[in-house]
C-alpha cells in the first residue's frame, strides 16, 4: 500500500511465518509473537505428549513418528501446526543420532504402553526393564544408549574408556563422523529443503557438523566402533589438559562443516532462514562450565569462522542453544556472531526475564523462554501456567527479538491440563482461535 508520499510501506496486520520469523529475528515487532514448535531439536515435544495432544484436539488415533529417538521426540505435524498456528518448519538428515536411516517406519511398542513410528532398522533389547539402542541397529554390536526402565529417552553409554593422559591421541579418531557430504547426501538435502520452503514457514536447518563440543555428540552413538576421547568426563577433563588438541578438532571441524555449507548454500541457500549451529551447553544450574575467556580461546576461533561465513555469503540467522546461568558469557557469544540464543533459562542464576531483555535484547534474539519448564510448567497450576506465558510474552516480544518456545524440549510427564494451558494461553496471546 501507498501513503500520502507516494512512498510504499507494508502492514503489520497480516504476515506470513516466513515473515514473522524474518521481522522478529531482525529486531522488530511483527503483527504477533512468532512461534515454534518442532523446528529444531531443542525445540520439541516428546512422543507421548504429542498423541495425548492430539486426542485432546480430536484428532485422528494414530501412532506418532518419532523424528529424534535420543530425546524421543515425537513429530509436530501438519494438522497441530494448523491448530497452533506454528511458524516454522525443521529439516534434519537422512539419519538419526543412532545412525538410522530415516526411512521404512514401521510401528514399536514403547515400554510405557505407547505405540509409535521408528525406522525399521532401529532395533533395540530389553533387559531388566531397560531397553538398549545400538549403533546403525547393529545388535552385535555394544549398545550406544539405554532408556531405563522408568525413563522417556535414551542416555548415552560410554563404549570407549577414558584415556590416559599420556597416551597418545589421534586427532582423526575425533573427526570420524564429520565428513564431507556426497552427492547422494546434497540429493537428500536438496529434497527437504525444498519441500520445507513450499509450506511457506521460516525454514530452520539442522544440518550438523558444526557442533564444537557438543558432549551429547562426543560418544558417537552413530558409529560402530568410535575412537578417541569419547567419554564424557575424559572430554571435559581434556577441554584443559588438551585444549591445544581440541582446537585443532574444532579447526579441522569447521574446516569441513564450511566446504559443506558452501554446497548447501550453492544448491538451496534460497530456502534455509535459520541454521541450527551448535548445542553445547556452557551452564549449569548456578554457574558455568567455563569462563568467558576459556569459551573465547578455546571454541571463540571455531564460532567466529563458522558464523562469519554464513553472514558474508548468506541471510541465515544463526541459533546457538546453551543452557544455564550464562550471563556472564552472552557478550562472548553475541561478539563470535550468534544471532539467536536458546532455551533462555530464565530460572536459572542471572537468568531474570526482564534483565535479559534490557541488557542484551538489541543485540541477539531469544528463543524460547516462554514457559518455565522445570517448575511451573511441570508443578504449576493451570493458572501459574497461563499467567506466566503471558508474562514473558510481555517482556521478551516488546520491539522483536523473541520466538515463543518453552525452555527446551516438553517433557513427557508434564501435566496434560498445564500443556493446554500453555497452548491455549499462546494461542490467546496470537489471535488464533483452536
Amino acid at each position: 500500500m501507498r501513503g500520502n508520499n507516494g512512498k510504499t510501506f507494508y502492514s503489520i496486520l497480516y504476515m506470513t511465518s516466513k515473515e514473522r520469523i524474518k521481522t522478529v529475528l531482525s529486531h522488530k515487532e511483527a503483527d504477533k509473537i512468532a512461534l515454534d514448535f518442532g523446528g529444531s531439536p531443542v525445540t520439541g515435544i516428546h512422543v507421548k505428549k504429542i498423541e495425548e495432544l492430539r486426542r485432546r484436539y480430536g484428532l485422528e488415533e494414530r501412532p506418532v513418528k518419532v523424528v529424534e529417538p535420543f530425546q524421543m521426540l515425537g513429530e509436530v505435524d501438519e494438522e497441530l501446526i494448523r491448530i497452533w498456528g506454528v511458524d516454522t518448519v525443521g529439516v534434519s538428515g537422512n539419519r538419526d543420532m543412532f545412525g538410522h536411516p530415516q526411512e521404512n517406519f514401521v510401528e514399536r511398542r514403547m515400554p510405557w504402553g505407547q505405540v509409535v513410528l521408528l525406522p525399521e532398522s532401529f532395533h533395540t533389547k530389553e533387559d531388566n526393564g531397560n531397553l538398549y539402542a545400538f549403533p546403525q541397529g547393529d545388535e552385535n554390536l555394544s549398545p550406544a544408549a539405554v532408556m531405563p526402565s522408568t525413563g522417556y529417552f535414551f542416555d548415552a553409554i560410554e563404549r570407549i574408556p577414558a584415556t590416559d593422559f599420556g597416551e597418545e591421541v589421534k586427532l582423526e579418531d575425533n573427526l570420524e563422523e564429520f565428513t564431507l557430504m556426497t552427492d547422494d547426501d546434497m540429493a537428500y538435502w536438496k529434497s527437504a529443503f525444498t519441500r520445507a520452503r513450499a509450506t511457506g514457514r521460516a525454514v530452520v536447518a539442522n544440518i550438523g557438523g558444526t557442533a564444537l563440543g557438543d558432549i551429547a555428540l562426543v560418544p558417537a552413538m552413530n558409529l560402530k566402533h568410535p575412537k578417541g576421547i569419547r567419554a564424557i568426563a575424559d572430554w571435559y577433563m581434556s577441554t584443559v589438559t588438551r585444549a591445544d588438541f581440541l582446537y585443532q578438532i574444532f579447526d579441522k571441524q569447521t574446516d569441513i562443516a564450511i566446504k559443506n555449507l558452501e554446497r548447501i548454500n550453492h544448491e538451496v541457500g534460497d530456502c534455509i532462514d535459520v541454521i541450527y549451529v551448535c548445542g553445547t551447553d556452557f551452564g549449569t544450574q548456578n554457574s558455568q562450565f567455563c569462563s568467558a575467556e576459556t569459551l573465547n580461546d578455546l571454541y571463540g576461533a571455531g564460532y567466529r569462522k563458522v558464523n562469519d561465513w554464513i553472514h558474508k555469503n548468506t541471510s541465515w540467522k544463526t541459533f546457538k542453544h546453551c543452557c544455564g546461568a550464562i550471563v556472564p558469557l552472552l557478550d562472548t557469544l553475541i561478539d563470535v556472531g550468534f544471532d539467536i540464543i536458546n532455551p533462555v533459562q530464565i530460572n536459572a542464576e542471572g537468568m531474570d526475564p526482564q534483565f535479559l531483555k534490557d541488557t542484551y535484547g538489541s543485540r541477539i534474539a531469544f528463543w524460547g523462554g516462554g514457559i518455565d519448564t522445570q517448575k511451573t510448567l511441570q508443578l504449576g497450576t493451570p493458572e501459574q501456567v497461563k499467567a506466566q506465558v503471558r508474562q514473558l510474552c510481555d517482556i521478551f516480544g516488546k520491539g522483536g527479538g523473541f520466538v515463543f518456545n518453552s525452555i527446551h524440549n516438553i517433557q513427557a510427564n508434564v501435566p496434560m491440563d498445564n500443556l493446554i494451558a500453555l497452548m491455549d494461553t499462546i494461542c490467546e496471546i496470537r489471535k488464533i482461535k483452536i
